[in-house]
């Protein structure tokens, strides 16, 4: 007879991978990346440089960091990819188009098949940028405009935001936003992560990984948690509208997105303090937005007092992109751009020392029927 015991709704608290790349240390409340304090790279190191941190399993000298944004940069999109999404209705999200581009990337990439750590490590790179100059470009096709390549006249993160914004941006800016994509870079095994890894397990390629995990990221309960959160600092339009906002739906016992998360519980996610100082850093650079803040923290204290419950990085990170001028609807596939870099080090290190994923339920149905 089963027991019980043995389930663990949403796998909460069961240990699904042996991992080198990055831990949750809620004890000391820290994120580990493959040994570097997480806050400590979004402070101090560039995302390239995470990249190869992620990659390489070690900080990247000079040379490998240029060698890695060469490929991120100077890799372009095929032209048959941006045909496609000019096939999609344009009223479709941005998540579902991505989803059906990185899939399809995968059919101009001649070793897509294969396998092979070494060569899914050497595709890394140049993957990451295609996928970014995708996200950069999503809402312009869409639109009906032509997509732009990445410049080599411009760092990577550089070239995202540009592309996406389509106007000359400013140091504070750009660095605001390579902070956040440090942050989304690598998060342990959240749902996305863990159904990329899944997939990988059956040897499936590393397109299909990244699709499957680009289909759990849309969900508000994962990634989406960004969009949403942004339309209610709309919605509320100022402090007082916030707090009446929150206090409303709390009543109706809906859900607040942008606050707890499966981990932390009863924390707040570092990652969002930092973001909160990076968002204080953009206000002060750009000269406008404090009301964004204001309310931010207005819902900050509401939630902490009435809830116990604290923001994740989603909460701060959706001002900050909209105060650079990003389209709310680009958020979550920047999140999956960013994050890219730490799921093909998930599906690589899968590959390396492989086990097929293969769980057991807990049955409650009935038994014994007969026709």
């Amino acid at each position: 007879m089963q027991e019980e015991k043995t389930y663990s709704p949403g796998l909460e608290g069961i240990i699904a991978a042996r991992t080198a790349i990055s831990f949750l240390d809620t004890e000391q409340e820290e994120i580990v990346i493959r040994g570097y304090n997480l806050l400590d790279l979004i402070q101090r190191a560039g995302y390239v440089e995470v990249v190869g941190l992620l990659l390489d399993q070690q900080i990247p000298d000079k040379q490998r960091q240029q060698e890695i944004e060469a490929e991120m940069v100077g890799s372009p999109v095929p032209d048959a990819i941006y045909a496609i999404l000019r096939l999609l209705p344009s009223e479709m999200h941005a998540m579902d188009q991505l989803r059906t581009a990185v899939s399809a990337l995968g059919g101009f990439d001649k070793e897509a098949g294969s396998t092979d750590p070494s060569s899914e490590k050497e595709r890394a790179p140049r993957i990451i940028g295609q996928i970014a100059q995708m996200v950069a470009n999503l809402t312009h096709v869409a639109q009906g405009r032509e997509p732009q390549p990445f410049s080599p006249a411009y760092s990577f993160a550089e070239n995202f935001l540009r592309v996406i914004v389509r106007r000359e941006v400013s140091p504070p800016e750009v660095r605001a936003f390579e902070q956040s994509l440090i942050a989304y870079s690598e998060h342990e095994l959240p749902n996305s992560t863990f159904a990329a890894r899944v997939v990988a397990s059956t040897l499936g390629d590393l397109y299909g990984a990244l699709t499957a995990a680009v289909a759990s990221l849309k969900g508000p309960l994962h990634g989406g948690a960004n969009e949403a959160v942004m339309y209610m600092l709309l919605e509320a339009q100022n402090v007082e509208g916030m707090d009446k906002l929150i206090r409303q739906k709390l009543s109706r016992k809906e859900r607040i997105m942008g606050f707890g998360h499966r981990v932390y519980m009863r924390r707040m996610d570092p990652r969002a303090q930092l973001l909160k100082e990076v968002l204080h850093q953009l206000i002060q650079a750009q000269g406008k937005g404090q009301e964004y803040l204001a309310m931010c923290q207005r819902g900050e204290d509401i939630m902490r007092s009435e809830k116990g419950l604290y923001p994740n990085l989603d909460y701060y990170a959706a001002p900050v992109y909209y105060l650079l001028g990003i389209p709310i609807e680009l958020y979550t596939p920047i999140f999956f751009a960013a994050r890219s870099a730490g799921l093909l080090a998930h599906i690589i290190e899968q590959h390396s020392e492989n086990r097929l994923y293969r769980p057991r339920v807990l049955y409650t149905g009935p038994r014994g029927l007969q026709l």
